[in-house]
């Protein structure tokens, strides 16, 4: 099973609080799968790693804890968490009400060209990056390209609650990124979505992006099969 993750490199930014920074470090190595599930998160070599003391990496690991992202047994060890499939379903759900409603108000308003416009950097992006092996950065244009949607249709700070609730099935997504055809799929979705934005259709924006939100969930089983210690 090759996945081609890559490791995210560390910089702290010592005049910022550390914590923040180690949890965000940490959350994308799990969300991008450089943490694989069931892999020990050892508190003495993150100390080492980030030249931090233990409270930081406490603090860090309690926030990804509240997130559902890691285990953390007390006086045992910290696990990464397997993928929940349960919290990826409600997920999809928060991701389907907010963004499908979104790009059918992104579509039906007097800004379209405009949204396009800035939904067109990422989606060449997308384009560069389509190898398997450049995983990581077409995830990296992918998320670009739906924080765009969030701000087209005014509602930025929705991206972040959706963020926060969406790591079960980002790992999900990863895990289904490597398939044959599905990247391929992602990019059409994203082309026809802009091509509905730019034609101001509200309802075949809304039809792209139903379809486009629902392909992890309908082959779990088939992504369960290939890694079955990943998810419960």
């Amino acid at each position: 099973m090759n996945l081609h993750l890559a490791e995210p490199s560390v910089r702290l930014d010592r005049s910022r609080q550390v914590a923040p920074q180690i949890e965000e470090i940490l959350r994308q190595r799990i969300l991008s799968l450089a943490l694989k599930p069931n892999e020990i998160l050892s508190r003495a070599a993150l100390q080492a790693e980030f030249a931090v003391s233990l409270t930081p990496v406490r603090d860090a690991l309690m926030k990804l804890g509240q997130e559902g992202l890691v285990d953390i047994f007390p006086q045992h060890a910290t696990f990464v968490a397997r993928i929940d499939l349960a919290a990826a379903r409600q997920a999809h759900f928060l991701r389907m009400a907010i963004e499908i409603e979104a790009v059918r108000r992104i579509a039906a308003g007097e800004a379209t060209a405009a949204v396009a416009a800035k939904l067109q950097p990422f989606l060449a992006d997308q384009r560069r990056h389509a190898a398997p092996d450049d995983s990581e950065a077409f995830s990296a244009a992918d998320r670009g390209f739906h924080k765009v949607l969030y701000e087209g249709a005014d509602i930025p700070d929705l991206w972040d609650v959706v963020r926060r609730q969406s790591g079960h099935i980002d790992r999900l997504r990863r895990l289904n990124l490597p398939l044959p055809g599905k990247i391929e799929a992602v990019l059409r979705d994203h082309e026809s979505l802009v091509a509905a934005i730019e034609r101001g259709d509200p309802e075949g924006a809304a039809a792209v992006m139903r379809r486009h939100l629902s392909g992890t969930l309908s082959i779990v089983d088939e992504i369960r099969q290939r890694y079955p210690d990943f998810l419960r």
